[in-house]
């Protein structure tokens, strides 16, 4: 098949997700149905046909108005659907035409693509909503994590391991790691347990009952706008809380890896365990999530507690464990140190402009997470081989 026909069809694929997203932005947050109803103008509530609902094309011959009401469109449906396949076109280019991700033929990279592909149009959509309502669903950074996990523990029978390992192309655990990831799993099955007890207590538990809600089934992070009784929370107080709930992931993962490492039995079935692809792939995969939440959460509680009010969202802490899940604890890593520069960039923007604007923070670390992608290689060989070969 000539290429530029796999670019037409990338295009157009890219352009439905993205119209897909753009129901997920708008349907979301409000709790409603992805699925049902169809279609509808937000204003007077008609349904939109389906030659009123090509991706791109409707929005230019409509005007950017509803066919019935003629109210506005927002821009928000083109530019997004746009950016989609904009960025699954280059990424294909990338992926199936350049070295990106490797100087070696690799077989099944498609499952690469298939899985970065799946993390930003996710990643798109929790940017927008993060954008609008300051907050990032729970729902998309859960969905992420398991496609990460599903991919990763699979995707060691479709690429070569070796390959997988020597380019870094999925997340895959050492003996150590994967021993760091199993206790971080006991410690949060006994942080949940100690929570469902009611011996651990959850943080923000003393806002409004409409930001505790949004708070708990939508972002689990703290309220954007606050309520008066909000206003009086010590957010140092709260962030003990969660250093509470933290320190049996912490303390179970310490204790299992001294274990496969001074027992004797132990070490060496694991190390044999370690030999299956799937394991292997899989605990790779959790420890990522672990290290992509690790990283955020830290930054949250230091912060926290050194300027006295809430410095991140958990949503965001759970945004980087859903792309560490994908890329690997090390690519997450710098994904999140990346994405200060593109804070900075924001930051000079509105000093030039005198703009007055803040916007949240899952915006850039969706952009650093999308820079380690592009610059995989780079990354690989200055940091990665100097530093954990």
């Amino acid at each position: 098949m000539p290429e530029w026909i796999w670019f037409i069809f990338i295009f157009a694929f890219g352009c439905c997700i993205g119209s897909f997203l753009n129901v997920v932005i708008y349907r979301l947050p409000r709790d409603k149905s992805l699925i049902k109803p169809g279609s509808f103008c937000p204003e007077c509530g008609k349904h939109i046909r389906f030659y009123d609902n090509i991706p791109l094309v409707s929005w230019l011959v409509l005007g950017r108005k509803c066919r019935y009401c003629k109210a506005p469109i927002s821009p928000r449906y083109f530019v997004v659907e746009l950016l989609t396949s904009v960025i699954f076109v280059g990424l294909f280019y990338m992926y199936f035409h350049t070295d990106l991700l490797s100087s070696v033929k690799i077989d099944g990279i498609w499952l690469i693509y298939l899985l970065h592909i799946i993390l930003l149009a996710a990643f798109i959509a929790a940017s927008a909503i993060d954008l609008e309502y300051w907050v990032i669903p729970m729902s998309i950074c859960w969905f992420v994590t398991a496609v990460g996990i599903i991919g990763s523990a699979a995707g060691m029978y479709i690429i070569q391991p070796v390959l997988v390992r020597e380019y870094m192309l999925l997340p895959t655990a050492s003996p150590s790691t994967a021993s760091l990831a199993v206790g971080a799993i006991i410690g949060l099955a006994i942080s949940w347990t100690l929570m469902a007890m009611g011996l651990l207590k959850r943080s923000y538990e003393s806002t409004s009952p409409e930001d505790a809600k949004a708070n708990e089934e939508k972002t689990g992070s703290g309220p954007k706008n606050e309520s008066s009784e909000a206003k009086h929370i010590n957010h140092r107080v709260e962030m003990f809380k969660e250093i509470l709930f933290l320190l049996p992931i912490i303390i179970c993962s310490t204790i299992v890896f001294w274990l496969t490492r001074e027992v004797e039995f132990l070490h060496s079935f694991w190390e044999s365990l370690l030999k299956c692809p799937f394991i292997a792939g899989f605990l790779g995969s959790v420890w990522g999530y672990f290290i992509g939440c690790g990283v955020v959460w830290a930054t949250r509680i230091l912060g926290t507690l050194a300027f006295g009010k809430e410095a991140m969202g958990l949503g965001d802490v759970h945004l980087m464990g859903a792309a560490g899940a994908v890329i690997g604890p090390v690519f997450v890593v710098v994904a999140f140190f990346v994405a200060p520069f593109f804070g900075l960039v924001w930051a000079g923007f509105q000093l030039l402009f005198r703009k007055i604007r803040q916007i949240p923070y899952g915006p850039f670390l969706s952009l650093g997470v999308f820079t380690v992608m592009i610059l995989h290689d780079w990354i690989l060989n200055r940091f990665c081989f100097y530093f954990f070969r």
